[in-house]
């Protein structure tokens, strides 16, 4: 009867097949780790991207910085949470009510804070911004506590495995959806009559009127699409991560405010490919230098591509007349 050998080891018959093992063991197990960051690196930018997108959209059209757009994802979370947990609501009806609540209050804020400020300096919109973010958070804070709490995910896809790399259904899901949406969102705004009308009024409101487009209309559309994604980015941030609380929204609002101005504010693709790549910067940082660095070097990096090349990666130069 043959001896079965439990340990791989024992199948190297000298000193250097030993080492050999060895060395091609650490290649293997570091390539699937890096495999693996690189993939929550990509979910990670995924949810960041679709923040971005609802930054960069309002930048383009509005020619405002919404800085309240990462409450606007707490209140998505929030919204999902109570849907599935109270309401005892199917998972796609949740979702479809969360991003209602956005849409509704992305429109209710830009009528009552932003659209009196049209014509006002950027220095004040943005002091608005500030004061309806901090506005949403002590409305949070009122209502639900100070405690994180636990939101289960709605996403219900078994984790995959190819080869040796481990692959979560909510990264499959996360990734997938954020193509899917930045596909959908490119082709809406080329090929739609609305879509049409929002270039116009990211390129000249006055002429746009003048054209007989709606600029107000079309800046509250603009509001409620950006809104509307903030929620899809709320759903999936707390399915892959498990919480939602009164502050969930501010650091990764300003982490995806920095990626759309990465990829080059006021660019639909450039908020994508800056989500994604400060994603996969902070996964790496966290994965390889430091947990408590992570977030200064993707700060760093933005630095770095601004003075290297201010108007982003993306980002177009224009000339505005004075």
């Amino acid at each position: 009867m043959s001896e079965s050998i439990e340990n791989p080891e024992e199948k190297c018959y000298n000193k250097k097949d030993l080492v050999f093992y060895r060395i091609y063991d650490r290649k293997e197990w570091f390539k699937v780790e890096f495999i693996e960051q690189l993939i929550n690196g990509l979910n990670l930018g995924s949810i960041y991207a679709l923040m971005a997108l609802g930054y960069t959209m309002v930048y383009g059209i509005a020619k405002m910085l919404n800085f309240a757009h990462g409450d606007i994802i707490m209140v998505g979370a929030y919204t999902l949470s109570v849907a599935v947990s109270s309401l005892k609501f199917p998972p796609a009806l949740a979702i479809i009510v969360s991003m209602a609540v956005c849409s509704l209050l992305g429109v209710v804020v830009e009528k009552i804070a932003y659209k009196p400020l049209r014509n006002a300096s950027p220095l004040t919109v943005l002091i608005t911004a500030i004061g309806v973010s901090y506005f949403l958070q002590s409305l949070a804070l009122l209502i639900f506590g100070s405690n994180q709490r636990k939101v289960e995910s709605v996403i219900s896809v078994k984790p995959m495995k190819i080869g040796s790399i481990d692959i979560t259904g909510e990264s499959a899901v996360t990734i997938g959806v954020t193509i899917i949406i930045m596909i959908c969102l490119t082709l809406f705004i080329n090929k739609t009559k609305t879509g049409r009308a929002m270039l116009a009024v990211s390129e000249d409101k006055g002429a746009a009127q003048l054209m007989g487009v709606n600029v107000n209309k079309t800046i509250s559309i603009t509001f409620a699409i950006g809104s509307a994604l903030a929620a899809v980015a709320g759903v999936l941030f707390t399915s892959s991560y498990g919480f939602v609380g009164p502050y969930t929204g501010s650091l990764p609002g300003i982490k995806a405010f920095v990626a759309a101005v990465l990829g080059g504010i006021g660019s639909v693709p450039g908020a994508m490919l800056g989500g994604i790549l400060l994603g996969i910067i902070e996964s790496l940082a966290k994965a390889y230098i430091s947990t408590q660095l992570a977030d200064a070097i993707v700060f760093g990096v933005l630095i770095v591509v601004l003075l290297v090349k201010p108007t982003g990666l993306l980002g177009k130069k224009r000339m505005e007349k004075v």
